[in-house]
């Protein structure tokens, strides 16, 4: 197991929240006021590219040896053609389990495959959401040795169009909310200006408290 930081030369880095994974096939991207945003590394197989994919980070900070972590982020065909990725495999793994919601069951009624032999879809100008909403959950099973924040594990996509291509997978950052800070209170203030008014009311020119002052 690699224990050194993504390769930045060789890959790019994404920074995206899970919110704006799953806006990717509509286009958008959405951002989240409350949470810090996560890492991820990007790739490109031939106008197949892959986004912000990682690992989520894990109970305790690290995936202890022999666990399983599945993957996140997203897949994005951006040729005219459909494509389907065929497996997905790594040297620092035992295996990939796939659940896909939207498959067809087969004889046995499962819905999905193991790393040597999936059949997942990538539309044509359309996004595949790896672990989000109704996408596909992918799962690396049966990790070699413990992985935590700032190291990965490296994983080869192969598409039966766009061919193949290896990215390092890193482990997420933890989700945290930032503090929004002290908010102004508006009432504590009005009732200070409220408290500063206590007392006489100031008298008019020509008032009868005027005029005694004057005598």
């Amino acid at each position: 197991m690699n224990r050194r930081a993504p390769r930045a030369a060789a890959l790019g880095a994404l920074l995206l929240s899970p919110v704006a994974l799953s806006a990717c096939s509509a286009g958008q991207v959405s951002q989240t006021a409350n949470s810090e945003q996560q890492l991820g590394v990007n790739a490109d197989a031939e106008g197949v590219v892959l986004r912000g994919l990682q690992l989520p980070y894990p109970t305790g900070g690290e995936y202890p040896a022999g666990s399983d972590a599945r993957l996140i982020g997203a897949i994005v065909n951006e040729t005219q053609t459909d494509d389907t990725l065929v497996s997905v495999t790594g040297p620092d793994f035992t295996d990939v389990e796939v659940v896909d919601p939207a498959a067809e069951p087969a004889a046995d009624g499962s819905t999905g495959g193991t790393g040597s032999s999936l059949d997942l879809t990538v539309p044509a100008g359309e996004a595949l959401l790896l672990g989000g909403g109704d996408g596909p959950a992918v799962t690396l099973v049966g990790l070699s040795s413990s992985v935590g924040v700032s190291q990965y594990v490296p994983v080869t996509f192969t598409f039966e169009e766009a061919g193949e291509v290896t990215l390092d997978v890193p482990v997420g950052n933890p989700v945290r909310d930032l503090p929004r800070g002290e908010q102004f209170d508006f009432h504590e203030e009005e009732g200070g200006e409220e408290g500063g008014e206590t007392g006489s009311e100031p008298t008019e020119p020509g008032s009868e408290s005027s005029e005694s002052a004057d005598e």
